[in-house]
C-alpha cells in the first residue's frame, strides 16, 4: 500500500540507504511511520467487519419469546427513543386541548356518579306534601333530601377560561357526600345493575297497524338451562353446570367435539417411512424433540407444537424429503402453526436463527408454501391435546393428574408408531394411562359419556403408550422428560411406572 502524499512530501529530503546487494531502501523513520500509518488502517478494519457482522446476526435475546404485554415497538415501527422526541415536540396548544378533553371527559363521570350516588328519598309518612299532593322541598327539614347540584354551571366553568380547566364538578356537593356516601350509593348501584343484568330484557313487539307495543314477559337465563337425562354412572352434568359462563360455550360445546371429531378423516396418516429413502424414525423422534425445545424456548402454546408435529406428519405422508432438509420442515411447519395459533407468533428470523443458519430465508419460505399446498391451506386440524383438555374438565380431574396426561401424550410425539391413531383416541388413552399411574380408577362412566369411547375402544392404545415409556431413549431425547421433571410441571415425568395395567 503507497504511502500518503503528505508523507512522500514530509521525506524527499531524507536520504535513502544502501544495502549490501544495491538494493535501495526507505529509512528508518519512514518505514516506522508506514507501519504505524498500516497497523491503525489494520486496527479500523477489523472493527469495521465485526460491527457489520453484529449487525447481521440476530440478537441474543431472539430465544426469549415476547410476553403478553411486551413492548411491540418493532410492529410500531418506532423506537424507544423517537416516541420521546415526538412526545417532545408536541405543540403547547395541543396539550392545551388535551387538557380540556380530559377535563369534559372528568365533569361526564362526574355527572353520572352524582346521578349514581343520589340518596333515595324517604317515605312519604315522613315527607311534608301539599294539598295537590307535591312533595314540598324544604331545605330546612332534615327529611327531604338536599337539592341535586346543577352540573350546568360546572360545565361553564370548565369551558369559560383558561384559569377554569381543573374546577371539579363535585365542588358543591355536601359533606356527607365527600365523606362516604358517594362510594357507598355507588356500589349499592352497581349491585342493582348486577342484579338486572341477571335477567334478560323483556322484548317488545310492535304491531304495524296501530303502532302499539306489547311487552312479552321477560324470561330470565336459568330458565334456558336444559335438563339433560344422563346415562347410569354419569355423576353430574358438565355443560349444564357451566351454561351461565359465556366462556365455556356450553350449549354447543359438545357439538364442537363431535365436529372435530368428525374431520378426524379427514387428516389420517398413514406409514410412510418405508417410502423415505433417507429417513428413520429415529430421525424423525430427533426431529421431535428438537421441535419441543423450540417451543420450550420460545415458550409458545402446546397446541402450537401439536400442529407442527402434525404437519410434518402429513407432509412426508405425502412427499419424499432429503435428510438435510428435515430440520428445514420442522422449522417451517414451526413457523406455520406460530402464525395459526400465537397471539405474537416469532419472526422468521428467530427460526433462522435457531436452524444456526443452515437455511435462507427464501428456503422457508419455499417450504412453507409447499406445507401449505399439502396440506389445502386447512390448518383447521383436530389435535389431541383439544381433546384431552375437554376429558379432564368434564371428568374434573386435578392438575397434576392432566400434566401426566399430557406428559404421556407429548412424549408419545416421538414415537412412530402412533401416527396411525386418531388424536381423540390418544387423547382418551393417555388420561386413562394417567389415572392407572396414580391409582385414580379406571374408565368411568362419566368419562365414557364425554369422550364417546368405550374402554375397548382405546385399550390397546393404552397398552402401547405405556410400552413406550418404559422405552429408554439416548441422551440426544431427553428434552420431554426433562421438561416435565421441572416443578411448574409438579414433576410427573419422575413418577414410577406401571408394569402391568389394570384395565
Amino acid at each position: 500500500m503507497a504511502p500518503p502524499r503528505v508523507m512522500l512530501k514530509q521525506n524527499r529530503g531524507q536520504n535513502t540507504a544502501v544495502v549490501r546487494k544495491g538494493v535501495t531502501t526507505r529509512s528508518q523513520n519512514q518505514n516506522s511511520l508506514l507501519n504505524n500509518v498500516l497497523n491503525k488502517q489494520n486496527i479500523i478494519g477489523r472493527e469495521t467487519r465485526a460491527k457489520r457482522k453484529a449487525e447481521a446476526s440476530p440478537a441474543k435475546d431472539k430465544m426469549t419469546k415476547r410476553t403478553a404485554f411486551a413492548n411491540i415497538t418493532n410492529a410500531i415501527g418506532k423506537t424507544l427513543g423517537e416516541q420521546n422526541r415526538l412526545q417532545n415536540k408536541v405543540a403547547p396548544q395541543t396539550i392545551k386541548t388535551n387538557i380540556e378533553n380530559n377535563a369534559e371527559k372528568r365533569v361526564a363521570k362526574a355527572t353520572i356518579i352524582l346521578k349514581a350516588i343520589q340518596p333515595p328519598p324517604p317515605p312519604l309518612a315522613v315527607r311534608p306534601i301539599n294539598k295537590k299532593g307535591d312533595v314540598i322541598n324544604d331545605e330546612n327539614n332534615p327529611n327531604v333530601p338536599p337539592k341535586i347540584v346543577n352540573i350546568r354551571s360546572s360545565l361553564d366553568l370548565e369551558k369559560s377560561g383558561e384559569n377554569s380547566l381543573y374546577v371539579s364538578a363535585l365542588e358543591d356537593v355536601t359533606e356527607n357526600v365527600k365523606n362516604g356516601l358517594m362510594f357507598t350509593k355507588f356500589h349499592e348501584c352497581e349491585k342493582e345493575v348486577k342484579v338486572e343484568a341477571a335477567e334478560v330484557v323483556a322484548p317488545i313487539e310492535r304491531h304495524e297497524d296501530n303502532n302499539e307495543e306489547k311487552v312479552l314477559p321477560a324470561v330470565t337465563l336459568t330458565d334456558d338451562i336444559p335438563e339433560n337425562l344422563l346415562p347410569d354412572g354419569v355423576l353430574w352434568d358438565f355443560d349444564a353446570e357451566n351454561w351461565l359462563d359465556p366462556l365455556q360455550v356450553s350449549n354447543y360445546a359438545s357439538d364442537i367435539f363431535q365436529y372435530l371429531r368428525e374431520r378426524e378423516n379427514k387428516f389420517r396418516i398413514v406409514e410412510y417411512m418405508e417410502r423415505q429413502v433417507c429417513l428413520s424414525g429415529w430421525m424423525r423422534a430427533m426431529l421431535v424433540d428438537w421441535m419441543v425445545e423450540v417451543q420450550e424456548s420460545f415458550e409458545l402454546n402446546h397446541e402450537t407444537l401439536y400442529l407442527a408435529v402434525k404437519l410434518v406428519d402429513l407432509y412426508l405422508s405425502q412427499m419424499t424429503v432429503g435428510k438435510e432438509t428435515l430440520q428445514l420442515l420442522g422449522a417451517a411447519s414451526l413457523f406455520i402453526a406460530s402464525k395459526y395459533d400465537e397471539r405474537i407468533p416469532p419472526m422468521i428470523e428467530d427460526f433462522l436463527y435457531i436452524c444456526d443458519g443452515a437455511y435462507s430465508q427464501r428456503m422457508i419460505i419455499k417450504m412453507e408454501m409447499n406445507i401449505l399446498k399439502v396440506v389445502n391451506f386447512d390448518l383447521g386440524i383436530p389435535l389431541s391435546y383439544r381433546f384431552l383438555r375437554r376429558y379432564a374438565r368434564c371428568a374434573k380431574v386435578s392438575m397434576p393428574t392432566l400434566t401426566l396426561a399430557r406428559y404421556i401424550l407429548e412424549y408419545s410425539l416421538m414415537d412412530y408408531t402412533t401416527i396411525t391413531f386418531s388424536d381423540s383416541k390418544m387423547a382418551a388413552a393417555a388420561l386413562l394411562l394417567a389415572l392407572q399411574m396414580k391409582d385414580l380408577g379406571g374408565w368411568t362412566a362419566t368419562l365414557q359419556y364425554y369422550s364417546g369411547y368405550t374402554l375397548e375402544d382405546i385399550r390397546s392404545i393404552c397398552i402401547t403408550l405405556n410400552e413406550g415409556m418404559h422405552k429408554k431413549h439416548k441422551e440426544a431425547l431427553m428434552t420431554v422428560r426433562n421438561k416435565y421433571s421441572h416443578k411448574i410441571f409438579f414433576e410427573v415425568a419422575k413418577l414410577p411406572l406401571k408394569d402391568k395395567l389394570d384395565i
